[in-house]
């Protein structure tokens, strides 16, 4: 009779010396013989992105001291305060030092990594990619990616927008980014195909240089733009830092809570505050202590076990004033 006691009894009897033999002739016969600190002999670059206590760079830190800690690997973390020049500056330091590994930010795009990642793979130097991928670089010199996958995270965005708020042809949307950095902002593109495929007017506002470390820096512009586009609906921002920083915005324009839909990225401590009280309305999640965690996870594996590195997709679904209870415990540790 399926379910017995006495059927699964028998069975399980059956699996006992199977499973003991299997258990002897691989090595793990009890939990003593699981490996501690495996990867206490590597040591490790990891680009953390932004500058020490930026809201989306510290759940990227979190994640990668999170994978230090269990796997015993020898860490430096570098900040860059967001800036694609430092971090080729700070990368060529870096393969200078000659780790074993190194987990770099792919912002400052394909054409400034490639003669660096050349260096790396000569110098036998493992390497991976977070937050923005670099796929010409990853072809042609091997590495791999751990983020989301920018276009297609920022048009989710953009239809899901337009699903949920109802968007229509001729409503103006203003959309932030990095217009500079192709690589970068492709994200950011990707919201503007979804939103310029149903007809709606988009215009494009060019984020301050170095605002995405002091989000205030983008203030006059935000504030410039809604009254040079007084019929706007939405606004949408390229990452956690100005996404949260949109109750300053709304105040500073004049506006109240709802006047403007504001959408984005990430769901920090101060996003997830921001649709608490109103002010954020959707936001996409690209769950950053993966970015952290799994970096260190695939160098140490490649390292020490000789396994391939990791690719994965870590964007996680929408964040929103229905469900963003879910996450707000994890958001205040830090970890989402």
């Amino acid at each position: 009779m399926p379910g017995s006691p006495t059927r699964t009894l028998s069975v399980m009897r059956g699996l006992v010396a199977p499973l003991a033999i299997l258990l002897a002739t691989t090595g793990i016969a009890n939990a003593d013989a699981l490996r501690d600190k495996w990867c206490s002999n590597v040591h490790i670059s990891f680009f953390v992105g932004g500058a020490e206590g930026d809201s989306f760079g510290t759940i990227v830190y979190n994640g990668a001291a999170q994978a230090a800690h269990d796997l015993g690997a020898k860490v430096d973390y570098i900040y860059s305060s967001w800036n694609p020049a430092t971090m080729i500056h700070q990368l060529h330091d870096a393969i200078a030092s000659k780790p074993d590994g190194i987990a770099m930010m792919g912002h400052p795009g394909n054409a400034a990594i490639m003669p660096l990642a050349a260096e790396a793979a000569k110098a036998g130097i493992r390497m991976i990619y977070l937050n923005v991928p670099a796929d010409d670089v990853t072809a042609k010199f091997g590495g791999t990616y751990v983020g989301a996958q920018q276009n297609a995270q920022g048009k989710a965005l953009g239809i899901e927008a337009i699903r949920r708020f109802g968007f229509n042809p001729g409503d103006v949307a203003l959309v932030m980014g990095g217009w500079a950095q192709q690589e970068r902002v492709q994200r950011e593109l990707g919201t503007v195909q979804a939103f310029e495929a149903i007809g709606m007017k988009v215009v494009k506002l060019d984020s301050p240089l170095g605002s995405a470390s002091d989000p205030d820096m983008a203030i006059p512009l935000v504030s410039a733009a809604i009254n040079a586009n007084p019929t706007a609906k939405v606004i949408v921002y390229p990452g956690g830092q100005f996404l949260g920083n949109a109750a300053i915005y709304m105040q500073a324009a004049g506006k109240k809570a709802g006047d403007i839909l504001n959408i984005g990225f990430d769901a920090s401590p101060q996003v997830i505050e921001a649709l608490k009280d109103g002010w954020v309305q959707l936001t996409s999640d690209q769950q950053p202590f993966q970015q952290g965690y799994l970096p260190i996870l695939s160098l140490c594996e490649q390292v020490v076990y000789g396994l391939g590195g990791i690719n994965v997709d870590t964007g996680g679904g929408f964040v929103t004033p229905d469900n963003y209870k879910t996450v707000a415990g994890l958001a205040a540790q830090g970890l989402r």
